[in-house]
């Protein structure tokens, strides 16, 4: 038996040696199995020349040689190819930038992990951010659109599909940088319930670097808000002066940031079409006014006779009227152009002043130019606001509601003695061009 397995083994050793030098590789098979397999020769005709296979491996070194032959041989033509020629050291072979193009503009294809989003929103939603490094956060393809007509600087531009970068100005974008991410990351970090897909972050711009339109038809009115933190709030009250076409809005201390992107949603491109003058002092205010403006404050709250009995018999105090508040946002405030008979410095001491003539909201009261006080829910008219009022002969301007309502929202009124003031500017300035035909 001995002998016999012996016989075999070697018969097997001498099979596998021809079938090698035939080039058939033959893999070891351990004990019966391999007796059980008869290899089969394959006859040919003598006429048919066969291309026989090469092993895997033998295949893959000859193309690794004749690739490094063909690479010596470009070196030694043009050496300056031996840089480029390695895909490793190619910029637009790295997965981490991927560049496509469109309409003649590159952009980059974010690659997974690309964290450029997340810390540029997150970032840009701080106010010291915005006031700091002069960048603003603009979100949907109507406020982007309005901001590059008015001239705004892009700096970079975040889209889900070419789809959606097409429906924007692209020969304005050229100075940008275009980067496509996945409309789940554009969702993650948006704040409004259905994104359009396209965020994009510009260099803050200032009223003069802007190109606002409908100038030719806008009247001597400005809007000043006075401690205005609600965002809705202060976004609604832009959108009404730009629609009532005021020259101007102007925020004092106290307000909440006019680039805040839940004022910039409010206002609907209010921002891209009459200038906004933000963080602005009482004493700064008068500087973006035009002379003999007369200064009107909304009042929501008229006093009974009761309450007129107490005013002409005690000095009149902010506190008295309900409307205002108290507190004077800057020590020794001083106005240049309306001259203030308060001579009073103590810190603590109460702003006293005569009172305010009081007059419906549709009597006339717009002659010139003119400015409008509006103050915030919370904390109502600064005594400054009563103070800037006074001096330059303005009134406490009324709207009548009924007595069980406390009080209108202060957009609400914003918007309707903003057009109330347009309407009798306009009707003014009518009546004077029928008075010089005549």
């Amino acid at each position: 038996m001995a002998t016999y397995m012996r016989s075999v083994f070697s018969f097997l050793s001498v099979e596998k040696i021809l079938l090698a030098k035939q080039g058939i590789a033959v893999l070891p098979k351990r004990g019966v199995r391999a007796l059980r397999r008869t290899p089969v020769k394959v006859i040919y005709p003598e006429d048919e020349v066969v291309k026989r296979a090469k092993p895997p491996a033998v295949e893959v070194m000859e193309s690794a040689g004749r690739r490094s032959r063909r690479e010596q041989t470009a070196t030694v033509a043009d050496p300056a190819r031996t840089k480029n020629s390695d895909p490793l050291l190619s910029k637009h072979s790295l997965p981490s930038v991927r560049k496509d193009e469109v309409d003649g503009l590159r952009f980059e294809k974010a690659f997974p992990g690309d964290k450029r989003l997340a810390r540029v929103v997150s970032v840009a939603r701080s106010r010291t951010f915005r006031e700091h490094q002069g960048k603003i956060l603009l979100e949907g393809k109507r406020l982007i659109c309005d901001a590059l007509d008015a001239g705004a600087k892009p700096q970079m531009v975040f889209f889900s599909t070419v789809e959606r970068l097409q429906q924007l100005p692209l020969h304005k974008l050229r100075a940008a940088t275009l980067v496509k991410v996945k409309f789940e990351e554009i969702k993650t970090w948006s704040e409004v319930v259905a994104p359009q897909g396209v965020i994009a972050i510009f260099s803050r711009p200032e009223p003069s670097q802007l190109s606002f339109t409908g100038v030719d038809h806008s009247v001597p009115l400005s809007l000043i808000c006075d401690n205005v933190r609600d965002p809705g709030n202060l976004g609604t009250m832009l959108r009404c002066a730009a629609a009532a076409g005021c020259h101007n809005a102007l925020l004092t201390k106290g307000c909440v940031d006019a680039w805040e992107p839940k004022v910039l949603r409010s206002a609907m491109g209010a921002h891209f079409r009459l200038p906004i003058y933000p963080n602005l002092s009482w004493t700064e205010v008068q500087n973006y006014l035009p002379k003999q403006t007369t200064v009107h404050v909304a009042d929501n709250h008229r006093e009974t006779a009761a309450q007129q009995v107490i005013t002409y018999d005690k000095p009149a105090k902010a506190g008295d009227y309900g409307w205002i508040s108290t507190r004077q946002n800057h020590k020794k405030a001083r106005y240049d152009d309306f001259h203030s008979d308060s001579d009073s410095d103590d810190e603590n001491e109460e702003f006293s002043f005569t009172s305010l003539e009081s007059k419906l909201y549709h009597d006339p009261w717009a002659h010139g130019p003119t400015a409008i006080v509006i103050g915030g829910e919370t904390q109502g008219l600064s005594a400054e606001a009563v103070e800037l009022a006074q001096c330059s002969a303005g009134q406490r301007l009324f709207i009548p509601i009924v007595p069980s309502v406390d009080s209108l929202n202060s957009a609400m009124a914003a918007s309707i003695l903003l057009f109330e003031g347009r309407k009798q500017l306009l009707t003014q300035t009518s009546g004077r061009k029928l008075g010089s035909k005549r």
